[in-house]
This record gives structure tokens, C-alpha cells and sequence, in this order.
């Protein structure tokens, strides 16, 4: 029995870990002004249409993770209009936006985790109420 609760926690503890290598932005910030600034990035917000009202970065294309793992109504598009960019995902914490940044780079696409979007309104970039939604 003791083993069976040492294996649990060992699991827990190699998902807490994995959760949080995944919550660190994959790019400093200002590197990832940069390339969105000379046009070889773009932002994308991946939370969903819900948590969008509080406010996104500005330019980010919003983008749900929903989406990306489903019919990919949306990103389908996207992904094909951007090709040859660098993806920069961000969500509320970061965690989400590490999933997705993964997801895919195992299908080609450059992306990476560009952290939450508490990270970008620290960093100074502007954040606004998405078109639409004011």
C-alpha cells in the first residue's frame, strides 16, 4: 500500500513540475517585442472568448485553445495566413499557452510560449479591450 501512495505522490509531483517548466515563457519579452514589431511574429491569445473581456494584449489575434485542439475552424486559417512566423501564445498564466506552444511544435509550427498576459501588461505592452467586446 505504501508503494501505491509513493507512486501517486511521484506523479503528482512529475505534473506540478511539468506544469510549471511549461508556465515559463519560452522567449524574453523584449526579443518577442521585437519580432512582433519587425513582423516576423505574431501574438496570439489562447484563452477563451469568456476571459478575453477583461481585456488582451494589444494586436493579439485571440485565438482559442479550444479551437486549436478541435475542429480548428479558426486556426486553420490562421496558421496557413501566418506561415513562416513565429507563434507567440500567451494566456492567463502561462501554463495553457506552454501546452498549445508544444502542440505545435510537434506539428512544424515555430511556437512558443510568450507567458500570461500579466507578463506583457508588466512588460509594458499595452492591453485593451478586444473590438467588439467593449
Amino acid at each position: 500500500m505504501n508503494l501505491v501512495y509513493l507512486l501517486v505522490a511521484g506523479l503528482a509531483v512529475f505534473f506540478v513540475i511539468r506544469l510549471l517548466v511549461l508556465a515559463r515563457p519560452g522567449i524574453d519579452l523584449a526579443a518577442a517585442r521585437d519580432a512582433l514589431k519587425a513582423g516576423t511574429a505574431v501574438l496570439v491569445d489562447i484563452r477563451e472568448p469568456g476571459e478575453w473581456t477583461g481585456g488582451v494584449a494589444k494586436s493579439a489575434a485571440l485565438m482559442s485553445l479550444s479551437d486549436l485542439r478541435g475542429s480548428r475552424t479558426q486556426w486553420g486559417a490562421f496558421l496557413t495566413k501566418h506561415a513562416g512566423k513565429k507563434f507567440l501564445l500567451y494566456c492567463q498564466s502561462g501554463s495553457r499557452s506552454g501546452m498549445a506552444a508544444a502542440q505545435l511544435r510537434k506539428e512544424g509550427v515555430d511556437a512558443v510560449n510568450a507567458g500570461s498576459l500579466s507578463d506583457w501588461d508588466r512588460a509594458g505592452w499595452p492591453i485593451c479591450k478586444p473590438k467588439g467586446l467593449r
